[in-house]
């Protein structure tokens, strides 16, 4: 308790005080307190109360930032689960208290390093933005270092995979979206927000809201353009969306939609792993592999940073071992 106070006189104080004065004060409230025995006497009420106003405070700016609605539940639920197993207030959490959350988290769940490091990443944006606003001294996260995880290769569709689904669609909607994916790498959630009017298919083009609700342009191919045609002509429903359910009332195809449509072609052509973001992947790596330029792929996937690019782009080994011939010999 005593180095809680300590560190709440500091946080108040330093506004007012340079570094050399900070660390003096510290030193002079430690001398005094020493001998001093300090009764603990807050209520757990206001414990709860001031926990939860720091969450929601740290929700409503990374709302302003731009993060989606699926982002900010995420980190709500992952910082209420914190705060809850470990049962201080923010501002007396310590890397300890941290350290320990996060080994029993894996132990009791079996989870992934991905998972737990995800929790960290998100645990040390909120504590840094708790530092930034003056609400604690020093973020506690910041001496828990990024999880290594292994690398894995993910898969990616063949051509002989794409030409399959394609052979079996048996819906001018399927063929028309699984095209879609494939040639514009688009994500999910992109794509289930489209409307008939966003489509450009002069140009072979439609402007898609990424995450933090940016807007990009993607581009497909002639083959996607006639099979969109041939859909949305074939339509007698009046329902704005690009795509939708195949019987009435014919609302809005969801995520969920899309991913089960796509894990029953899996199942009926025994292809593994059949899911939207494997056509995202699959257009990464083949772009790579035929020489576009990073900066390019990474403004037609809409990433905001580089290394999550490279990330998608899995070189074939073939093709290395062609480079390797051609500038190492």
């Amino acid at each position: 308790m005593k180095k809680e106070l300590i560190n709440e006189v500091l946080r108040q104080m330093l506004p007012h005080l340079n570094n050399a004065q900070s660390e003096q004060l510290k030193k002079v409230l430690e001398h005094t307190f020493y001998n001093c025995e300090i009764i603990e006497n807050q209520k757990e009420f206001d414990t709860v109360k001031n926990n939860t106003h720091l969450t929601e405070l740290f929700i409503s700016s990374k709302r302003i930032e731009g993060c989606s609605e699926k982002s900010l539940k995420y980190y709500e639920s992952t910082i209420s689960a914190m705060i809850n197993d470990i049962g201080k207030d923010i501002k007396c959490v310590v890397t300890d208290d941290l350290r320990t959350y996060l080994t029993n988290y894996q132990q009791q769940r079996n989870s992934s390093k991905v998972t737990i490091d995800n929790i960290r990443r998100i645990l040390s944006s909120f504590f840094s933005w708790l530092e930034d606003e003056d609400y604690i001294l020093k973020s506690p996260v910041r001496r828990i270092h990024r999880i290594k995880t292994s690398s894995n290769i993910k898969e990616t569709y063949s051509d002989e995979d794409l030409e399959l689904m394609r052979d079996n669609c048996l819906e001018l909607r399927d063929l028309a979206m699984i095209d879609l994916l494939a040639s514009t790498g688009m994500r999910v959630g992109e794509m289930v927000l489209l409307n008939r009017e966003d489509i450009n298919f002069t140009e072979r083009e439609c402007v898609v809201f990424g995450k933090g609700s940016k807007e990009r342009l993607v581009y497909f191919d002639a083959r996607t353009k006639i099979h969109l045609q041939n859909y949305i002509e074939s339509r007698t429903d009046n329902e704005q969306a690009l795509f939708v359910t195949l019987k009435a009332p014919y609302n809005r195809l969801t995520i969920g939609g899309v991913e089960a449509r796509l894990r029953s072609f899996g199942r009926k052509l025994s292809l593994n792993k059949v899911h939207p973001h494997k056509f995202r992947r699959t257009l990464a790596t083949m772009a790579i592999d035929k020489g576009m330029p990073i900066e390019q792929l990474q403004q037609l996937l809409g990433h905001q940073r580089i290394d999550t690019t490279l990330k998608y782009a899995m070189v074939k080994q073939s093709n290395v071992k062609l480079a390797h011939k051609k500038y190492i010999g």
